[in-house]
C-alpha cells in the first residue's frame, strides 16, 4: 500500500475522489424505520457424480448450465468474445465465480419464507438440469476433491489478472478464487453513524460468524489440518484489501478514512477503452489524480477489495461458507436479529465494544486452533457464541426465530457443519 496524504500534489483530484467515495457511502443512507431488508448470495460448487471437478466450458459444464437458463432469467451478461457469464430477472441474479462456483444472488427480502423458497426453487431446478447429466451442486466452503490450482479460470479478463497479481501476492491467491464459496448477508444503514456502528459490530463479530458457519472439511484435495479453513486462505490472499479495514475500531474512523484506504490501495485493473480491463500496480489515488472518479469507476474500486466486512451502498457481511438453505436461511435470520433491532446493537456494544485489531487478529488464530474449545475476545467463545444467540433470538419476531434453529442447534451441541462431515467420514454418527 502506498500512502499519500490530503494535499500531496501528486494527487491533484484527492479530495474530490474522498468525497466521491463518502458521497456513494451515503447513498445508501434508508430511511429509520424501514422494514430491514436482506440481500443473500449464496455459492455453490460443482462436480460430477464421482465428486470430480465441472469446469466452465467442458461439454455439460457451466457455460452450458447457463445457456439452459436463458429463458427464465432473460438478462445476459456475456463477455467482449460472446461467452455468458451470467443470466438474471428481477430479484434473482446468477452469476459465476472465478472457477465456474455458481452464485445465486437475490433480494432484497423482508420475508424469510420467501428467501427459503427463491433458494429452494434454483436448487430444485439446477439439480434437474444436472442430473441428467450425472452432475450435482454442493454448498460447502472449498472444493472437496480437487486443488484449487488445477481448476480452469472461466474466461473473464478480470479474474486473469486477479490470478496473476494475486498468485504472486500470497500463498492463498489461487485458493481463494478457485477453491472457495460463502454465504454473504447484506444489510442496510440509516445514517453515516448507524453504517459505522453496525460496520465495527460486524467486524468484531466476524471470528463467532465465521466458528458458527464452519462448513470446509477438505482443504486441497485432502481433510483440514485445522478449523476456519476459509479464515486460513484469507490470512494469506492479500493483506492490503483483505481481512480488517485499517483503523475500524478506532473511535476516530470515518467515512473519509474508507475512503482513503480505497485510494491508497494497488487497483491490480481499471477499465480501459482498449481491452474493456487493463492491468495496473498503481494506486487508485495515483490512477485518478488529476480528475474525479465517476460513480461506476467508485464501484469498481470498492469490488476490488474483499475485507471480512465490505461497505458499498449496503454492509456485507462477508465471513460464512456456502451453507445448505436451511442453514443459509438461518444465518440471514441471524444478522437480521443482530443488525435490525436497537435493543441487539446495544447489547452487541456492551459486549464488543472493547474489540481491537489485535484482538480481532487473535481471536481467527484461537479458532483455527481451538474451534469451540479457543478462548476469544478474553472469554471462552461458547458463551460469545450463545450470546450472540440470545442477543439474535430477542431481536427477531416470533416467525422469524424459527429459522434461526438450525444455527441455533449447532451452537447449542458445540459442533459445526464441518465437524459433522468429518465424522460421517471417519464412520461417526451425527
Amino acid at each position: 500500500m502506498n500512502a499519500t496524504f490530503a494535499g500531496d500534489t501528486r494527487q491533484p483530484a484527492r479530495e474530490s475522489n474522498i468525497a466521491a467515495i463518502v458521497s456513494y457511502f451515503e447513498q445508501g443512507i434508508k430511511p429509520v424505520g424501514g422494514p430491514g431488508e436482506l440481500g443473500i448470495e449464496l455459492e455453490h460448487i460443482l462436480v460430477h457424480d464421482d465428486m470430480s471437478p465441472v469446469s466452465y466450458s467442458e461439454e455439460h459444464g457451466v457455460a452450458w448450465l447457463l445457456d439452459q437458463l436463458k429463458e427464465e432469467y432473460p438478462a445476459l451478461t456475456r463477455d467482449a468474445q460472446g461467452d455468458l457469464l451470467g443470466v438474471a430477472r428481477p430479484g434473482e441474479a446468477v452469476t459465476i465465480e472465478p472457477a465456474a462456483q455458481l452464485e445465486l444472488s437475490a433480494g432484497p427480502f423482508v420475508d424469510l419464507d420467501r428467501a427459503r423458497k427463491v433458494f429452494e426453487a434454483f436448487e430444485s431446478r439446477i439439480g434437474s438440469l444436472l442430473a441428467p447429466v450425472g452432475e450435482r451442486m454442493l454448498a460447502t466452503g472449498y472444493h472437496p476433491t480437487a486443488a484449487a490450482r488445477s481448476l480452469e479460470l472461466i474466461p473473464k479478463r478480470r479474474y486473469q489478472f486477479m490470478d496473476l497479481y494475486l498468485g504472486k501476492k500470497d500463498a492463498h491467491g489461487p485458493c481463494m478464487m478457485r477453491g472457495s464459496a460463502s454465504t454473504q448477508v447484506s444489510i442496510d444503514y440509516t445514517s453515516t453513524q448507524d453504517c459505522l456502528r453496525k460496520l465495527r459490530l460486524a467486524f468484531a463479530l466476524v471470528p463467532i460468524l465465521s466458528l458458527i458457519c464452519d462448513n470446509s472439511p477438505v482443504f486441497e484435495g485432502v481433510p483440514r489440518t485445522h478449523e476456519l479453513v476459509r479464515t486460513e486462505i484469507w490470512k494469506h490472499v492479500d493483506n492490503d484489501r483483505c481481512g480488517l479495514v485499517p483503523d475500524v475500531f478506532e473511535p476516530s474512523f470515518d467515512l473519509r478514512r474508507y475512503a482513503e484506504y480505497i485510494l491508497d490501495t494497488v487497483a491490480i485493473l481499471v477499465p480501459c477503452d482498449k481491452e474493456q480491463w487493463c492491468y495496473s500496480e498503481r494506486t487508485f489515488g495515483d490512477i485518478y489524480a488529476n480528475r474525479t472518479m465517476s460513480r461506476a469507476e467508485v464501484e469498481h474500486a470498492l469490488s476490488m477489495f474483499f475485507t471480512d466486512v465490505r461497505l458499498k451502498t449496503y454492509i456485507e457481511i462477508r465471513p460464512a461458507d456456502a451453507l445448505p438453505i436451511p442453514y443459509a436461511i438461518a444465518y440471514a435470520a441471524l444478522v437480521r436479529g443482530l443488525f435490525y433491532s436497537p435493543a441487539s446493537l446495544d447489547a452487541l456494544d456492551a459486549l464488543l465494544s472493547d474489540v481491537r485489531a489485535a484482538d480481532y487478529e487473535s481471536a481467527k488464530v484461537a479458532l483455527m486452533e481451538g474451534g469451540y474449545r479457543a478462548e476469544v475476545y478474553g472469554r471462552p467463545v461458547a458463551e460469545l457464541c450463545d450470546a450472540v444467540m440470545n442477543i439474535a433470538e430477542r431481536g427477531l419476531g416470533e416467525g422469524d426465530r424459527a429459522h434461526l434453529e438450525p444455527l441455533a442447534r449447532l451452537v447449542a451441541d458445540r459442533t459445526t457443519l464441518a465437524t459433522l462431515a468429518e465424522r460421517d467420514r471417519k464412520g461417526g454418527a451425527r
